[in-house]
């Protein structure tokens, strides 16, 4: 009888046994991958949209649909396995896959559907927003969705969700209706504002603690064409257009939202741009964002009439899946003139082209909502304000994990005290304190001690019970 080695919750490893695996097989009606040479897909599927994560389960379930989902959580309860949980997996931390344990691939439960009529689209737990955003720009309709169309629609909804939609409709757990979740017990539930609202408040903000969330009813808003693009100047001009946006970023009507980065031009230049979305009649929109456009005057403007799938497209090739990365980030109630030099100055050094830092603004409607309404409770913040480092040669992890960490000690001293959880990339308790306001901690981890007493979902920015 052929055995496999998986390693435990506790740590430890122990045996499975190959009628184990063939059982649980069985029941993965998406297919079961394990390393054992006989599936050529099992390197495709545990690899991560960052290529500096290299972890090798034990099994890898693709899962098709919940029910696949509920005997996963099962089997893994009653083996006592290590798990991880796979959606869009476009995170730093990599904790989509896991050394030696089961991983629960979504990425086959990537279907969406709409109803325009209601204004609802009904999002697989494995999509990402080019899998959402196809499907509702369909009925000229849209949700908040990031500012990158690879992201996936589980994580960005978890953690909070800001995006270029965001000044107008909120984030994107605030325009999230209801949830089926398989929680740590292997039950399928329903969390919304009338069915297990505690769960349903912890889930809008609280990130993967609570549960396999397998599908996700959002609402969805009414989008045509939108007036975006960039506005690019040479970096050495970044002290002055860095100040600029903060004035002009500071009053703005909810239609625009707005980030303004140092990073490299497809060419390979050095340069400061700032990023626009305006969701709103074009004409106006045009009134709105002249001065960013007369300012300078900048390189480049490519502003212009666009669909919404072109600006969700418009950061997304300069951060192609499988390279490395590392990014920190903090959020800051206003941007000051001694922050911009003092990252300016940083920017000079970076080691890496396709590095960058960059301010990306909440949004209006974002900082209307109450901060215990959700479990993303930093709605007092105005920006977060990131570093995002990425490099090809393994070699040169140090000094770009380094010039990171170092940014994020500089924005630290300007910061509101709070990060988001998105950006959590080490859980130690000091950034999941930080993550949180000190009630919203306190209730969520009592919200794991009712749904997850066992702490059997750990990897992730891991809440303890208590």
């Amino acid at each position: 009888m052929v055995e496999m080695t998986v390693t435990r919750i506790d740590g430890n490893h122990e045996q499975l046994s190959d009628s184990d695996v063939s059982a649980f097989t069985a029941s993965i009606s998406g297919g079961v991958l394990s390393p054992d040479g006989s599936n050529a897909r099992y390197d495709e599927a545990r690899s991560l949209w960052n290529g500096m994560i290299d972890r090798k389960p034990a099994l890898i379930a693709q899962c098709a649909n919940a029910r696949d989902v509920v005997n996963a959580v099962k089997f893994a309860r009653e083996k006592s396995l290590l798990v991880s949980v796979r959606g869009g997996d476009h995170s730093a931390a990599g904790n989509a896959m896991v050394d030696g344990g089961l991983a629960i691939d979504l990425s086959p439960m990537n279907q969406v559907t709409v109803d325009p009529s209601a204004r609802t689209a009904i999002a697989g737990g494995g999509a990402r927003w080019i899998d959402f955003d196809t499907a509702t720009l369909k009925h000229g309709l849209a949700t908040t969705g990031g500012t990158n169309s690879d992201t996936g629609v589980g994580g960005l909804t978890l953690g909070g969700g800001i995006g270029w939609l965001s000044g107008k409709y909120g984030l994107t757990c605030d325009n999230l209706i209801s949830a089926e979740v398989v929680t740590a017990n292997g039950d399928l539930l329903t969390a919304s504002e009338h069915e297990n609202s505690d769960l349903f408040w912890g889930l809008r903000g609280g990130s993967g603690n609570f549960g396999i969330v397998t599908s996700f009813k959002l609402q969805v808003h009414p989008v045509g064409n939108m007036l975006g693009g960039l506005v690019i100047h040479p970096v050495e001009k970044a002290p002055e257009v860095l100040r600029f946006h903060a004035e002009f970023s500071a009053d703005i009507p909810d239609e625009l939202n707005t980030v303004a980065a140092m990073l490299y031009s497809p060419d390979g230049d050095p340069v400061v741009a700032i990023g626009l979305c305006y969701n709103g009649p074009i004409e106006k929109g045009e009134a709105v964002i002249e001065p960013v456009r007369k300012f300078g005057p900048p390189l480049v403007d490519q502003v212009g009439p666009m669909p919404y799938s072109a600006i969700q497209a418009m950061l997304t090739e300069g951060l192609p899946r499988g390279r490395r990365y590392y990014w920190k980030a903090n959020f800051l109630d206003h941007i000051s003139g001694e922050l911009i030099d003092d990252l300016a100055g940083h920017y000079s050094a970076v080691p890496s082209p396709f590095s960058l830092i960059a301010f990306q603004q909440f949004g209006n409607a974002t900082r209307r909502v109450p901060i215990d309404a959700t479990a993303f409770s930093h709605r007092d913040a105005s920006y977060d304000c990131i570093a995002i480092s990425g490099w090809e040669d393994p070699a040169d992890d140090d000094k770009n994990i380094a010039w990171t960490r170092e940014f994020f000690e500089i924005s630290k001293k300007s910061s509101t005290g709070g990060l988001y959880v998105n950006s959590v990339v080490e859980s130690d308790a000091a950034s999941l304190r930080a993550a949180y306001k000190p009630a919203t901690y306190e209730r969520l981890a009592r919200l794991k001690s009712k749904y997850d007493p066992i702490n059997f979902f750990r990897n992730n920015p891991n809440i303890k019970p208590g």
